[in-house]
């Protein structure tokens, strides 16, 4: 076996989701499995730059997991030609430059979502990547859920026949920050900042919806800010500028109709944080992040509105669990797998930067949907 080094400059890790899920759960992670073996005698091992604006966070992070590079210069790090690949999970406003700044120097870019904080800057990256010959990616982890997973496998099987619709359900209280600490934080709140559920959530449900049921056509949305004041990580109010709740619907390509709920302000009452159901013809099936649950035709019971006598079915209990049948790794590992394999043993790979302009023009459209109070139609995106 060759030991191939892999220099990664991570900006923006000392945030809850770059940390746990990109630098622990991901890029460590691969670490401690002996590196990525890409079957032809070559194993990569990761070597993370931690790059950010507070050096004295960034060296606490490195010190506790024992790596050697940390940085707040971006320009010198990319200007290092031992540095493969740029990946960044900052705040939406900080990505596009530090992006524009990546492709210019010739790094391989794999970014969060979203890209940039509208369409023509989300564009311009995805054509900018194209001309200067570099692979890119973004991040689109719900595809990798184990419970979305096993949707696929239904869909892939013709299970559901034809599909006709498809109804999400997202969220969970976030605390307001003042007698209990949030759990996101503020700058999520604030419009100015990029803040907004369906800035954060649309471009989620952009992917999910188009690589399993069908390209979106069309959307229509109306957006709330449920709770007008929040407090920030200093304990001090301030005003939310930025929607907490996002209420969609969206056209599908091939005829289904998907609703989506989004909000961060709503008590949990179903089995998992997010799930969707969808109907099909032939059967329906609930799928959560983990979990995915299955009724077909043959078993549909039958059952008859009477709101004069309690009901006496237990509707929940009528549905089939859906096996596993395969060990599910983190969905963000796996995703970093499949684009250092693309990057370096040139694996198919087709989450890439004009994907991901498609999630900022649905956000973008969704939000002028609500503004305007009507449906508008979401053009095909290209180079």
């Amino acid at each position: 076996m060759t030991r191939k080094t892999v220099r990664i400059a991570m900006n923006g890790v000392t945030g809850r989701m770059g940390y746990r899920q990109h630098l622990v759960r991901s890029i460590l992670a691969i670490r401690e499995q002996g590196g990525l073996d890409l079957g032809d005698g070559t194993v990569l091992w990761p070597e993370p730059i931690l790059v950010g604006r507070r050096e004295h966070a960034l060296k606490a992070l490195a010190e506790r997991h024992g790596l050697e590079h940390v940085s707040t210069d971006l320009d010198a790090v990319l200007a290092d030609p031992t540095v493969d690949i740029y990946f960044d999970a900052q705040v939406t406003s900080a990505r596009e430059e530090a992006i524009r700044k990546a492709i210019a120097a010739g790094k391989h870019v794999y970014t969060e979502k979203p890209t940039a904080t509208g369409l023509d800057g989300a564009l311009e990256l995805a054509r900018l990547a194209h001309e200067k010959g570099i692979k890119h990616g973004v991040v689109q982890d719900k595809l990798f859920l184990p419970g979305l997973l096993k949707l696929k496998r239904l869909i892939d099987g013709g299970f559901f026949g034809r599909i006709l619709s498809v109804r999400g359900e997202f969220g969970y209280w976030v605390f307001e920050g003042d007698w209990q600490a949030a759990q996101r934080p503020s700058w999520n709140y604030r419009a100015e900042d990029g803040g907004g559920i369906v800035v954060d959530m649309f471009p989620h449900w952009e992917y999910v919806l188009h690589e399993l049921f069908g390209r979106v056509k069309s959307v229509q949305a109306l957006t709330a800010t449920h709770v007008p004041q929040r407090w920030d990580e200093d304990g001090k109010p301030y005003d939310a500028t930025a929607d907490d709740a996002a209420y969609g619907i969206f056209e599908l390509e091939g005829g289904a109709i998907a609703q989506i709920n989004s909000s961060w302000a709503v008590r949990v009452n179903r089995d998992e944080l997010v799930e969707f159901q969808v109907d099909g013809t032939e059967g329906s099936a609930v799928a959560g992040l983990r979990n995915c649950r299955v009724q077909h035709r043959s078993a549909t019971p039958k059952p008859v509105w009477n709101p004069d006598i309690p009901a006496t079915e237990v509707f929940r209990d009528q549905w089939q669990e859906v096996p596993d049948n395969q060990d599910f790794d983190n969905g963000f590992k796996a995703q970093w797998e499949l684009f250092l394999k693309h990057v370096y043993a040139d694996a198919p790979y087709h989450w890439d930067l004009l994907a991901g302009a498609r999630g900022v023009q649905l956000a973008e459209l969704g939000l002028k949907s609500s503004a305007e109070g009507r449906r508008l139609d979401v053009p095909e995106v290209s180079l």
